[in-house]
């Protein structure tokens, strides 16, 4: 190696390292490619997490049939009888439930509590009409009646 710098002296030194000019094109490339790849991957982060909702509702849902089965009314007492979840079994959404026509009806609803989902809100009720809105959502939709949307339409 002591050859070859004593040879060439000057062009070994000039040749260790990069240029400004190429580290400036290489962060230029690297700007670009993250301004497209994030907004992708948030989307993608978005569509994970609002899968729990559908779900979680499902469920939600089987367990009030069952008890209506049995009691033949979906109330205890004002409330719902089947305790909503909760955050340790949920992640991304809060859920509520509300009684109406004397305990034969009700309507369980997921509401994004998670900064990817906020703004989204899905429901259904004990006859399985589901129903998805968008407050403010970064997919930006108005209020679509039987059907969950679950990624930006």
């Amino acid at each position: 190696m002591a050859v070859v710098s004593r040879c060439f002296g000057r062009a070994a030194a000039a040749s260790r390292g990069f240029t400004l000019v190429e580290v400036m094109i290489v962060v230029a490339i690297v700007a670009l490619l993250s301004t497209i790849a994030y907004p992708s991957y948030t989307d993608y982060l978005r569509r994970g997490h609002a899968q729990e909702a559908p779900g979680t509702l499902l469920a939600y849902r089987a367990k009030m049939e069952q008890y209506y089965h049995d009691n033949r009314s979906y109330a205890n007492g004002a409330a719902c009888a089947v305790p909503v979840p909760t955050t340790p079994e949920t992640e991304y959404f809060s859920y509520s439930c509300s009684i109406s026509g004397g305990g034969q009806a009700y309507t369980a609803t997921a509401t994004g509590a998670q900064r990817l989902v906020t703004g989204l809100a899905y429901s259904i009720d004990q006859l399985g009409n589901r129903s998805s809105t968008c407050t403010g959502c970064a997919w930006n939709f108005s209020g679509v009646q039987g059907t969950w949307v679950l990624r930006k339409p």
